[in-house]
């Protein structure tokens, strides 16, 4: 998304109407035109906004065709950097996707579309299929844990070489699922009438206010991939027992930050369908510092930030409900392990957890300390 959490909003159920809906003729017709390819498979791919297809165009050559909804097309200095962030990680050993040109050259096509409910104008890419499976679908050992870790902070630190001229356009200010824009989750809280957890919500985004949004300064800045997640990580058993990260997808969320937002974020998610949430960030953590150790603001500020990112997610969700009451099954189950992890780290408290968290990384197995970045500010 690219909106503010304001004009998200006022605007989810436009958005809702601008995703695409492309048939497999018109997939077939517009691979044909831009690519010069034909696809002997089409097969759709999940997304919530826009519109995914896996094409098989012969036994080894496999692409992902992204039709960006409308929306989000009118944008495309972001989507150019999106672009242009995979291609450098790639360039630089990361597992991420590349974008294919078209025929005449162009990184991404406008398009003008009928959907169903007249023309509208859609950006297009073709970007390469990464094999592997999700995190989400693999038993979540500590070694892949670890692995999410090391990989999320090679990323960052890789992201804050890339040049562009057009960098600046990744401030983001208003952006809903910046970790530096809790504050305006406030006016939207009534989403959330009448159950208990409103209170720890309310709770967490003051404590923000007067133990984090002060420190900022401290963090390191850099470039954050944002959606860490384990839906936006592929990985394929390796030589032993274990996976290796396969590939990292879905830039959408790609904008200016700090380093410990992004470990925030990947704690976050991996504990989401973990069945010991609260060791999660053991390992994750553990990866992380072997390539990144936190400064002393950064760690004060972990625990609290993990906490963040779990209010952004329920009260985003809930507001989506309320957009889309036909979803709500799905979305409320989606939410639950998030109300009971959240709930859970703000019960035990900040010293509990973070004693579990800091001292279990401490002491892990093997655990490296190459120290790309210092641990002192820079």
């Amino acid at each position: 998304m690219t909106c503010s959490f304001v004009s998200f909003l006022s605007a989810s159920m436009a958005l809702a109407e601008s995703k695409p809906n492309l048939s497999h003729l018109q997939v077939s017709e517009l691979v044909k035109r831009l690519f010069d390819l034909t696809p002997s498979q089409i097969h759709p791919l999940p997304s919530y906004d826009d519109q995914n297809f896996r094409l098989v165009v012969s036994e080894d050559n496999e692409y992902v065709l992204k039709v960006m909804n409308s929306e989000d097309s009118q944008n495309p200095t972001l989507l150019e950097l999106q672009s242009h962030a995979m291609t450098f990680l790639h360039k630089k050993g990361l597992p991420a996707q590349t974008v294919l040109p078209t025929t005449s050259g162009q990184v991404m096509s406008l398009e003008d579309i009928d959907c169903g409910f007249g023309v509208q104008k859609y950006l297009v890419r073709l970007l390469t299929y990464l094999p592997g499976t999700t995190i989400a679908k693999v038993p979540c050992s500590p070694q892949i844990l670890y692995e999410a870790g090391k990989m999320a902070a090679k990323m960052d630190t890789v992201l804050q070489e890339m040049e562009h001229p057009q960098l600046h356009v990744l401030q983001r200010e208003k952006f809903i699922w910046s970790l530096s824009n809790i504050p305006l989750l406030e006016p939207y809280l009534h989403v959330m009438d009448g159950d208990p957890v409103q209170q720890v919500v309310k709770s967490v985004i003051q404590l923000y206010k007067t133990c984090v949004q002060p420190k900022l300064g401290s963090f390191r800045k850099c470039i954050n991939h944002g959606d860490f997640n384990d839906h936006n990580i592929l990985v394929q058993p390796d030589d032993s027992t274990g996976y290796k990260i396969s590939g990292i997808l879905d830039f959408g969320d790609m904008s200016s930050g700090y380093y410990v937002f992004e470990l925030a974020i990947a704690i976050m998610y991996m504990m989401m369908e973990n069945p010991t949430p609260l060791d999660v960030a053991r390992d994750v953590l553990a990866g992380w510092e072997s390539v990144i150790p936190l400064n002393e603001a950064e760690r004060d500020a972990l625990y609290l930030l993990v906490l963040c990112r779990f209010c952004q997610s329920l009260v985003v969700a809930r507001h989506t409900v309320m957009q889309h009451p036909e979803n709500k099954d799905y979305l409320m189950i989606t939410t639950k392990a998030g109300i009971s992890h959240l709930c859970r780290l703000w019960e035990l408290g900040k010293e509990v957890v973070e004693r579990r968290w800091f001292q279990n990384a401490a002491q892990y197995p093997g655990k490296e300390w190459p120290n790309v970045l210092q641990a002192q500010e820079v």
